[in-house]
């Protein structure tokens, strides 16, 4: 593998769709409350989204190569890294220039819209880079705060962030589906840390799997899963998401499974790779149909 094809693995975008969906969830509340915004500011948006998501895996990546926690972990498809750098190290560089350089971009991007929307924009900006340059090598020392900084990153941070630079409000239903998308990409998160338990708690890792145990962050997982969709629930019922949000209850059965199978298998790698698996698509397909739900 070439040091170029290392830098792009290493970017994982096999999960970049993630970052684009909760950008969807911002643009299709923007739809929503009835002025379609301008084509150039949502490719703008989606771009960034993309972009943000790839800085964070890059510097990530680049950080575990040079802790060692690569040389210790067992990777799976969804947890563990991309494994390029341990295969190509000496494409180490590359990837951190390429961090810096689409972080670089995403700032550039966010400047336009700080210059088109003010102060709003700067604070959930500088949020989100704070969030990518602080997660691997500090937020990870911090159990609650290794929790919730996907979540807030996916969540308040993207979707309120593409309102804001959109031009729209920031709606009781932009605050409902943010908080959907933070619970989701938490409960994400911490799923994909538990494969990964021993390796973290070696180089110093503090999040929850490693401190509360893996049984304990298995029921967790089943708290977050149950909640993002309970929110939805009681959103319909409170009028903050239209009814045809229910779409994406449609994922709930599996999320269920999830729940009840995880405990069960963490002492079953490959049976765990399939929770792993079924989790992914639970979560993508419930922002998919909240984003249809939101645009009908």
């Amino acid at each position: 593998m070439s040091e170029a094809a290392a830098v792009v693995r290493a970017s994982r975008p096999n999960f970049l769709i993630l970052a684009p969906l909760c950008a969807g969830l911002g643009i299709a509340v923007a739809w929503q409350q009835g002025e379609p915004p301008a084509a150039v500011d949502t490719l703008l948006v989606l771009i960034g989204a993309l972009l943000a998501h790839a800085a964070v895996n890059l510097f990530n990546e680049y950080e575990d190569f040079a802790s060692g926690l690569d040389l210790i972990t067992e990777r799976t498809p969804f947890s563990g890294g991309s494994g390029a750098l341990p295969e190509v190290p000496t494409a180490a560089r590359g990837v951190l220039m390429a961090a810096l350089g689409t972080l670089g971009l995403v700032i550039a991007i966010g400047c336009y819209f700080l210059w088109q929307r003010g102060l709003p924009m700067l604070v959930l900006g500088a949020a989100g880079v704070a969030l990518v340059l602080t997660y691997t090598r500090w937020i990870t020392r911090s159990p609650l705060l290794c929790l919730l900084a996907p979540g807030m990153g996916f969540g308040p941070v993207m979707v309120l962030g593409t309102l804001v630079a959109l031009g729209a409000r920031m709606d009781a239903t932009a605050i409902a589906a943010s908080a959907v998308s933070l619970l989701l990409v938490s409960e994400l998160l911490l799923i994909n840390q538990i494969p990964d338990v021993e390796a973290d708690r070696k180089i110093g890792r503090r999040h929850l799997v490693v401190t509360l145990g893996r049984q304990a962050a298995a029921r967790l997982v089943a708290a977050l899963l149950a909640g993002s969709y309970a929110l939805v629930i009681a959103g319909i019922g409170a009028g903050w998401l239209p009814p045809w949000t229910s779409v994406s209850l449609l994922p709930s059965p599996a999320a269920l499974w999830i729940s009840r199978t995880l405990p069960a298998c963490l002492d079953r790698p490959a049976r765990l790779n399939v929770v792993l698996g079924v989790n992914v698509a639970t979560l993508l397909a419930t922002l998919a149909l909240l984003i249809v739900g939101l645009s009908l």
